[in-house]
């Protein structure tokens, strides 16, 4: 069995490559995690492994994953397990976040991918398989699918914080499907050739329609208009899906009033803590992500990485270097103001502590931010009296906090008109 290792991130790479993981073998915990995450990995992958030759059926949850590399020309293709059954919790991130990191790791590498090379202007008619792959893309319940590789999947050791891992891969020889129950919305904006992408998943927002079901959908190349349509890589199409919808709610939000006080709101899962502080002035966004040594983007770092990105009222124009995250965060926040019909300010400060050894996708953002927004509040009358509270609850100090974050400094030095009551009403 041959497993690949595939991270963007250098100091992992050094790592492997520098011979830091021949030296420790899981037990000494050189790279400072508390567990191997190789091990987590590799035991995950081989009990799937173990289960798959040239040919495999089960139930996908559905599941769809359109690769990146070579685009404009790139890999589509299924996501299946070896087995029947209800399936569905194997690609439905909006419910894992009350589940372990191993758990997760589990789900995910249990989903063989099946590799159909395309461009991605096939989207429009590429052919009887990707016509079957696009409708289980859309698919609204787990479907049965029976598949044949041109050779026996692969593992691959992956580590990417955009999209979620997966399983073994192999190119595909040949899928069939059985009678697929599409989802009624995401049927009806397949088959509207005349409306915008944007407009499409804007649309099936505001029906109730999942954010990772929109994603998937995009990714499949199901969404506008008839003559442009194309297949998008999963990583771009969860980040763009998240970003519109996010862009939307803001807008929407700018027309409400402005909250009265200063609340903290907070969900701790995973080894993360997310501490949301929303201030009462026009829509004003900051997220601020603390890596600490042996988390998953500083695993050999001595010190705590800390990155930034924020938005004023007119928001950007240039990709977050933060990344996925940032949209995920912003969509999440956007959306508890629009339930709430109110404005505010807001900034998210993450803390990654060693116990996230894997990244498993920025939906961990997205919920965790969610959950927070769910749950009841603290009320401060003024920014000192919350800011306090978050020094309590972090480890990081408030002075390495304020040292990164832009909002925070602005907060302190900066009057505004909403800070006097009764003028310019």
């Amino acid at each position: 069995m041959v497993f690949n290792w595939i991270s963007p991130h250098d100091e992992s790479i050094r790592g492997v490559g520098g011979g830091m993981c021949v030296a420790c073998k899981a037990s000494k915990r050189l790279c400072g995690k508390p567990r191997c995450p190789l091990l987590v990995r590799y035991h995950s992958l081989l009990k799937t492994v173990s289960l798959v030759s040239l040919h495999m059926a089960g139930s996908s949850p559905p599941g769809f994953f359109a690769g990146r590399f070579g685009y404009p020309k790139l890999n589509i293709g299924p996501l299946v397990p070896p087995f029947y059954g209800n399936t569905a919790l194997l690609d439905h991130p909006e419910e894992w976040l009350n589940f372990s990191i191993d758990d997760i790791v589990g789900f995910r590498s249990q989903l063989v991918r099946g590799l159909h090379r395309v461009n991605v202007a096939e989207a429009r008619d590429g052919g009887k398989l990707v016509g079957r792959l696009q409708e289980l893309a859309i698919a609204a319940s787990p479907s049965d699918v029976e598949l044949d590789f041109m050779k026996r999947p692969r593992g691959n050791i992956v580590f990417r914080d955009n999209v979620q891992p997966y399983g073994p891969s192999a190119p595909l020889r040949r899928m069939e499907a059985g009678t697929l129950s599409v989802h009624r919305d995401l049927e009806r904006v397949w088959y509207d050739g005349d409306l915008r992408a944007h407009d499409a998943l804007l649309w099936l927002y505001t029906e109730g329609v999942e954010v990772s079901r929109i994603s998937r959908a995009l990714s499949a190349g199901i969404l506008g208009l008839q003559a442009k349509r194309k297949f998008v890589p999963t990583r771009w199409s969860i980040t763009a899906v998240d970003d519109a919808i996010g862009k939307h709610l803001v807008q929407k939000a700018k027309g409400f009033p402005l909250i009265n006080e200063f609340r903290v709101y907070e969900s701790w899962k995973l080894d993360n803590r997310f501490m949301i502080l929303l201030v009462p002035r026009s829509w004003i966004y900051e997220l601020v992500e603390a890596w600490y040594p042996g988390s998953t983007w500083n695993p050999t770092g001595r010190r705590i990485a800390m990155f930034a990105d924020w938005e004023g009222y007119r928001g950007r124009t240039t990709y977050a270097a933060i990344g996925g995250c940032y949209y995920a965060a912003r969509l999440a926040i956007a959306e508890a103001l629009c339930g709430e019909g109110r404005q505010a300010g807001a900034l998210v400060l993450r803390e990654a502590h060693p116990g996230y050894i894997l990244p498993v996708g920025v939906w961990n953002v997205r919920e965790n931010v969610r959950r927070a927004m769910r749950e009841p509040y603290r009320e401060f009358t003024d920014l000192s009296g919350a800011l306090h509270y978050i020094a309590e609850r972090l480890e990081i100090s408030l002075k390495q906090w304020m040292g990164k974050s832009r909002l925070l400094r602005y907060l302190q030095t900066q009057r505004v008109l909403e800070d006097y009551p009764g003028v310019g009403g």
